[in-house]
C-alpha cells in the first residue's frame, strides 16, 4: 500500500500535463505554423548554402583526396542584406578635391624645353632628308629578295660546307690508306661524288628541320629559317647534287661505292633526321653515317670491302662519340628548346660514359692496325700519346661533367682525328712490301709443292 501511495503523485502530475496539452495544443498549432513560415521567409535557403554544404562534405568525408576543397572564410550573408549594402554603396559619392600643381624647378623647365626643341628639330630633319624614311622602312618587315651574288654563300651554308669538307677528307684518307697504287682520276671522281652526296644529304636535312631549327640559337640563322632561299629551290639543289653524285660514284668509280653513297644519303635523311626527335639512338645512327665515307674511299680504290675498310670505319665511328657528346653537352638548352632527344639532355650520365668508352676504344683500334697488316708496329706506339690524351680529357669530362671539360674534349677532337689519320698514313705499309711478302709466300708454297712431288 505504501508503494502504491508513493506512485500516485507522479501519475497525477502526468495526467495534469496531458490535460494541459489537449486544451492548449489545438489553439497553438496554427500560431506555430505562422511562426515557422515567418522564420523560413526571413532566412531563405539559397545556392550559397548548398555550395557551402557541398564543400564541407568534400572536406570532411573525402579524406583520401590529395587536393581537398576548403570552405570559404567569408561569412554567409543573406541576399537581402547584400542588396541593402549595394544600395548604400551606390548612394555614397566620393568627391575628389582638385590638387594644386606642383611647383617645378628652373632646371626641369629648361630640360623640358630642350627636349621639345630636339623633337622639333628631328621632325624637320625627317621632313627635309629622305634618309630618315628609308631607315624606318628598313626596320619594318619586308620580303627578302634573292641576289645572284649571295647565292653561292647561301648554298654553301645550306650544304654545310665545313661538314662536307670533313666528309671528303675522311673519304680521301680511306682512298690513300688502300693497299693499291694511287690513281689520280679515280681519286678525284670519288672525292667529287662523295662531296656532292654530302651536300644533298645536308640540304635535305635542313629542309626537314626548319620549324625546329628556328627555336635554337645555333641554327636560327640558317638560310631556310631566315627565308633567304625557298624550300623548292633547296629541294632542287639537293636533287641536282644527289643524283649526279651517286651517278658519278656508280659509273665513274664502281657500283659498290655508288651503293654506299646512296645508302648514306638515305640513312642520314630518312633515319637519322627523324630519330633526333624520337630517341637517343640517333647518336649511334649518326655515328654509322660518319663512318661510311672512309669505307667509300677504300672501296673506290680497291673495289671491295676488306678488313682495312672496316678498321677505318671503326676509328671514325668511335671518334664521333667524344666529339659530338662534348659538343651537345654545351648545347643542352638549345637541343631541349628545339625538341631534340639527345643523350646530353635526357641521359647525361650515359652521355659521359659513352664518350669515355669510345676514347679508350681508339687506343685498341690503333693497336689492331698492324695486326691486319695495314700499318707498321710504329703506328700504335706513335699514336699512343694522342690517344691517351683524348682519353684523359674524356675521363675529365666523365668526372667533372661541366662546360669547361666538355669544351676541352671537343676542341681536342678537332685536331685529334686529322693527326691520327696523318700518323696512320705515314706508318702505312707500302705496296712493294706487301707484294714482296706475297711473292715470298707464293715462292715458298711452290717450293713446298716441288718438295712434295716425287
Amino acid at each position: 500500500m505504501s508503494a502504491a501511495r508513493s506512485c500516485r503523485p507522479p501519475r497525477a502530475l502526468a495526467g495534469l500535463f496531458v490535460w494541459r496539452l489537449r486544451s492548449t495544443g489545438a489553439r497553438q498549432i496554427p500560431c506555430r505554423f505562422v511562426r515557422l513560415y515567418h522564420v523560413a521567409s526571413n532566412k531563405l535557403i539559397t545556392f550559397q548554402y548548398f555550395n557551402f554544404l557541398k564543400r564541407m562534405y568534400v572536406t570532411q568525408c573525402n579524406k583520401d583526396l590529395s587536393q581537398r576543397a576548403k570552405p570559404k572564410s567569408d561569412s554567409i550573408v543573406s541576399p537581402f542584406h547584400e542588396l541593402q549594402q549595394l544600395d548604400q554603396e551606390k548612394k555614397v559619392v566620393h568627391k575628389i578635391s582638385s590638387a594644386s600643381p606642383v611647383p617645378q624647378s628652373w632646371s626641369e623647365m629648361s630640360s623640358r624645353n630642350e627636349l621639345r626643341e630636339m623633337k622639333s628639330a628631328a621632325e624637320t630633319e625627317d621632313s627635309v632628308i629622305p634618309g630618315g624614311a628609308e631607315s624606318k622602312e628598313d626596320r619594318q618587315w619586308k620580303e627578302m629578295k634573292l641576289r645572284l651574288d649571295d647565292l653561292p654563300g647561301i648554298l654553301a651554308r645550306l650544304s654545310k660546307i665545313k661538314l662536307t669538307a670533313l666528309v671528303v677528307s675522311t673519304a680521301s684518307a680511306g682512298f690513300a690508306m688502300a693497299p693499291v697504287p694511287f690513281e689520280l682520276t679515280c681519286f678525284l671522281l670519288a672525292s667529287l661524288g662523295t662531296g656532292l652526296a654530302s651536300c644533298a644529304a645536308n640540304s635535305i636535312n635542313q629542309f626537314f628541320e626548319v620549324p625546329f631549327d628556328s627555336n635554337m640559337n645555333r641554327t636560327k640563322n640558317r638560310p631556310l629559317v631566315r627565308g633567304q632561299i625557298s624550300p623548292l629551290l633547296a629541294v632542287c639543289f639537293a636533287a641536282c647534287c644527289g643524283i649526279p653524285g651517286v651517278a658519278l660514284l656508280t659509273l665513274g668509280v664502281n657500283p659498290l661505292t655508288g651503293a654506299l653513297g646512296a645508302f648514306n644519303i638515305f640513312l642520314y635523311t630518312c633515319c637519322y633526321t627523324p630519330l633526333k626527335r624520337m630517341s637517343i639512338a640517333n647518336t649511334w645512327v649518326g655515328a654509322v653515317v660518319g663512318a661510311i665515307p672512309p669505307v667509300m674511299g677504300w672501296t673506290a680504290a680497291t673495289g671491295s670491302l676488306d678488313a682495312g675498310a672496316l678498321l677505318l670505319g671503326g676509328i671514325l665511328y668511335s671518334w664521333q662519340f667524344p666529339h659530338f657528346n662534348a659538343l651537345s653537352w654545351g648545347l643542352r638548352e638549345d637541343y631541349s628548346r628545339g625538341g631534340y632527344c639527345m643523350m646530353s639532355v635526357t641521359h647525361p650520365g650515359l652521355c659521359r660514359r659513352v664518350a669515355l668508352r669510345h676514347c679508350l676504344a681508339l687506343v685498341g683500334l690503333s693497336a689492331v692496325a698492324p695486326v691486319l697488316n695495314i700499318t707498321t708496329w710504329t703506328f700504335p706506339i706513335i699514336s699512343l700519346p694522342i690517344n691517351l690524351y683524348i682519353s684523359y680529357l674524356g675521363f675529365r669530362f666523365y668526372r667533372d661533367a661541366d662546360r669547361s671539360s666538355s669544351r676541352k674534349l671537343f676542341f681536342c677532337s678537332l685536331w685529334h682525328l686529322p693527326l691520327l689519320l696523318l700518323v696512320m698514313f705515314t706508318c702505312k705499309k707500302s705496296v712493294l712490301e706487301k707484294e714482296d711478302k706475297g711473292e715470298l709466300r707464293g715462292g715458298s708454297h711452290e717450293m713446298a709443292m716441288e718438295i712434295r712431288l716425287p
